[in-house]
């Protein structure tokens, strides 16, 4: 890790939230670091800019019309410029000993997959690929001797506070959610909510589409099913707990009653860094806890009637098979067209309900079959909201 020896690194979705804090990371300990490349979907600028200040190999846009402006902002800077899903698939299995999967949404499965599969270090903030994909990319993470780190705030604390030599003396996982922006607010006027009020977390700063995820509680939904890909446990042995703070990540605790705990300021940049310098840790420029300021840390069950896409997720795991994948499927459909102001907030769940109760295929074996299984749910997704559009 050392300046002679700097660590290579691939980062998938670099102008994202979690992508732009990664790079925050890197210009710190630039030394430390060689970027081989850097993908994005659209935002051309952004990549652009990031590409030029941490002087990557490679810069990859997904969106193939937009190459001649990526190729004209980065002519004569030496950076080679792609463009293509399967631009973006190499840039994967690029050989970086270090890649961030932060492509949000399914999008980012195949690529993914191609860096599990090519070996060394993987960071995951791409849920949906555990989420649909689970048991076939925690295969391929076995068969290539990958390593896997989960960056996700929560199953990051788990990692850090889970006994991995002796997973049967961990009795339960406890996920902590803040509850969002709604956690109090009357059932009737959650109706009425509006995307710039559903992206306005109260402690995180993410995307649009994990924002709202996190209002209706999906996000926690989401995360149970990662969980359980990503540590030893039966699905009824993970548990979510509202902690409006966000000060404790989460916490495991083992047979004998200790509960181990992982706190820190809500900064997305700890877990990352966790992740970028492990099995050694790195200096952060974030916020220092201070419990005599905080002074108080407040703790509740989930109303599983005010966020019922919680109980979905539960429903889902324990059921198994493709269920995972239709949920996840639907909810994207159904929270693009919240945010484009066409359903209500609360008719994300029910779209997911309704889409889980019309599709009920076999479990996928190969990743073009999940692939399959996104493909008909986002269908059936579509085709109840244009009902409840009609």
């Amino acid at each position: 890790m050392g300046r002679l020896n700097p660590r290579t690194v691939t980062i998938l979705g670099a102008t994202g939230s979690v992508g732009r804090s990664t790079l925050d990371l890197i210009e710190r300990n630039a030394e430390r670091y060689e970027v081989l490349a850097l993908t994005a979907r659209k935002d051309v600028s952004g990549l652009a800019a990031a590409a030029t200040r941490v002087r990557a190999r490679r810069a990859v846009i997904s969106d193939e019309s937009l190459y001649g402006a990526l190729k004209e902002r980065l002519d004569g800077s030496g950076i080679e410029v792609a463009a293509g899903q399967d631009a973006v698939i190499e840039a994967a299995a690029s050989g970086a000993d270090w890649t961030m999967a932060a492509i949000v949404g399914c999008a980012g499965l195949k690529a993914v997959m191609a860096a599990l599969e090519r070996g060394a270090t993987v960071a995951l903030a791409n849920k949906e690929a555990l989420v649909s994909a689970g048991a076939l990319m925690v295969e391929a993470a076995r068969a290539s001797g990958a390593t896997l780190l989960p960056v996700d705030s929560e199953h990051n604390a788990i990692f850090q506070c889970f006994d991995r030599a002796r997973p049967g003396a961990v009795r339960r996982i406890i996920l902590t959610a803040s509850g969002g922006p709604f956690r109090c607010m009357p059932i009737e006027a959650m109706r009425s909510v509006t995307p710039a009020q559903a992206v306005a977390h109260p402690n995180w700063s993410m995307g649009a589409k994990i924002s709202v995820d996190s209002a209706t509680l999906m996000n926690k939904g989401l995360e149970l099913i990662e969980a359980y890909h990503l540590f030893p446990l039966e699905p009824d042995g993970f548990e979510v707990v509202v902690h409006p703070q966000s000060v404790i990540h989460s916490l495991v605790e083992y047979v004998d009653g200790s509960v181990l705990a992982q706190l820190g300021a809500p900064d997305m940049r700890i877990p990352i860094a966790y992740t970028l310098a492990y099995p050694e840790r790195m200096e952060t420029p974030c916020e220092r806890l201070d419990l005599v300021r905080i002074r108080a840390l407040d703790f509740e069950a989930p109303d599983l009637e005010r966020f019922p896409a919680l109980g979905l997720a539960h429903d889902a795991l324990r059921a198994g098979g493709a269920k995972p994948a239709i949920l996840n499927a639907a909810n994207e459909v159904a929270v693009a067209s919240f945010l484009d102001s066409g359903i209500a907030f609360l008719d994300i769940a029910s779209v997911a309900r309704e889409t889980l109760g019309r599709y009920d295929p076999p479990a996928p074996a190969s990743l073009d079959e999940v692939l399959e299984v996104d493909r008909e749910a986002r269908d059936i997704a579509s085709q109840v909201i244009g009902k409840m559009l009609n």
